[in-house]
């Protein structure tokens, strides 16, 4: 699976349809408080939410998709809830990688994982290794991650990797480092629960992503509010840098 342009650098090719969306599923607890109930229970909801957003995608043909799970800084939240959450990933894993593997739909977990039980680990290198093959959809799950994270063991893998890295080195030389260098540039990242700002998620690659903002909660996030988001990114005018008029020449030029 190649990897797409870096879009600080060269202009990517972009349609109506994204080609990856990235998610910040937010709202779980809220959710569940708004209901009586414990919070787990939203996270819960949650799963169900994954698959029909995963259903949702393969239907429109969108090749990748990218869900922000745990995130490095989650490990602050109260201890019996980071436990039921730990539980319910082990479990969401233990049931999907199967029918993940039968839908075509290759499975990738990044971030630092050293932190998890040895199980949850286990399950998730027998996801990647299954559907590796798979390219009917790309569905990473973003776990204990953290954007700046991210850049960080990049360098570090750099450094280490590159014996004769020239002191001025470029983009393209740390990028291919990157936990998502296997995936083109999010075009469209989609967080909902009403909160606007990124939280430290796919720092380097949303460089230029077209960036949307839903007060619905994650649980209740179904195929209508995918299509609203989608609506969304199609009235953007995706200009990379260059004016309005350059995009309408370009245009003509090819029509």
């Amino acid at each position: 699976m190649p990897q797409g342009p870096n879009s600080t650098r060269e202009i990517p090719e972009t349609g109506s349809i994204p080609k990856h969306i990235a998610i910040i599923m937010d709202g779980n607890g809220r959710w569940a408080q708004n209901r009586y109930l414990p919070r787990i229970a939203g996270h819960k909801q949650g799963v169900e939410t994954v698959r029909g957003v995963i259903k949702s995608c393969i239907e429109r043909n969108i090749p990748y998709l990218t869900l922000f799970a745990f995130s490095s800084e989650n490990w602050r939240r109260p201890t019996d809830e980071v436990t039921s959450l730990m539980q319910l990933f082990l479990g969401a894993l233990e049931q999907e990688i199967t029918k993940l593997h039968e839908n075509g739909i290759c499975f990738k977990v990044i971030g630092d994982l050293s932190k998890f039980e040895s199980k949850i680990i286990e399950f998730i290198q027998i996801g990647e290794q299954l559907t590796a093959e798979n390219t009917r959809l790309t569905f990473t799950i973003a776990a204990n991650y953290g954007g700046r994270w991210d850049i960080m063991q990049a360098m570090r893998k750099m450094m280490a990797q590159s014996t004769n890295l020239p002191l001025n080195f470029e983009e393209e030389n740390l990028a291919q480092y990157l936990s998502m260098s296997y995936a083109p540039e999010p075009d469209l990242f989609i967080r909902t629960g009403g909160e606007c700002r990124v939280s430290n998620f796919l720092l380097w690659q949303l460089a230029y992503t077209e960036l949307y903002f839903t007060n619905t909660l994650w649980p209740d996030f179904d195929e209508h509010e995918l299509e609203l988001a989608i609506q969304s990114y199609q009235q953007r005018e995706r200009r990379f840098g260059r004016t309005s008029e350059q995009i309408q020449m370009g245009r003509s030029a090819k029509g």
